[in-house]
This record gives structure tokens, sequence and C-alpha cells, in this order.
């Protein structure tokens, strides 16, 4: 199973929005006291869990109640409200798929994931 890195730094950003261009970059957002945010970290995990231990894509975690400031400068650069849960991926500088609430789902994140390492 990949392990993910918990973002707590806006710093954190730009390196990621770089990386993006050379492999595919999964933010998720958290919510630490939502039931349904609880919901979608759950598929979240159950996706990592079914994915290689491989380095072909990055995985993020961004906790709301830690990281309110990262949370809002990833809705501010890439355009896209925020809201938790929240999985965005970002491939070549820009988001190709997101998801929040009840549409993130093992297989949506896997089918998204799929289709940005196949290029």
């Amino acid at each position: 199973m990949p392990e993910y890195s918990r973002l707590s730094a806006v710093s954190d950003i730009d390196a990621l929005i770089a990386k993006s261009h050379l492999q595919p970059v999964v933010f998720f957002k958290h919510s630490l006291t939502c039931p349904i945010s609880s919901a979608g970290f759950r598929e979240y995990e159950n996706f990592l869990a079914e994915q290689p231990e491989d380095d072909a894509t990055v995985y993020t975690l961004i906790e709301i109640q830690n990281a309110r400031d990262v949370s809002g400068e990833i809705a501010r650069r890439t355009g896209i409200k925020h809201e938790s849960p929240q999985a965005l991926l970002m491939a070549k500088g820009e988001v190709t798929w997101h998801a929040s609430h009840w549409s993130i789902r093992t297989g949506a994140l896997a089918s998204a994931v799929a289709s940005a390492t196949a290029g």
C-alpha cells in the first residue's frame, strides 16, 4: 500500500504542482470532525490498499482543521471550490478529475488514477 504525505504548509503546494508534470498527484481533503468525510477517507484508504507500492503516483492528505490555509490555497490555485471530503487528481499542472462527499469511491479513484498514469 502506498503511503500518503500529510500537507501542512502552503509552501508544499508548489513542489507538488511541479511534480504533477512528471507523475499524477492526488490531494485528499479530510475534515477530522465530519462523518461524511470519515466515510470518504475510508474509501481513500481502501483505494490505497489496492494500489501497488510504486512511485507512479503521489498521494497526499490535507487535514482541514490542521491545514485550513493549505486547503484554501489549493482551491484558489485550481479554481475548484473547497469541499470536504474532496479528492483532486492533478496531472501536468492541471486538475484532471475531482470528487467530493459521497462521490468519492474506491472505484472512481482507481479509474481516475489509471487514466492519468496510462498516458
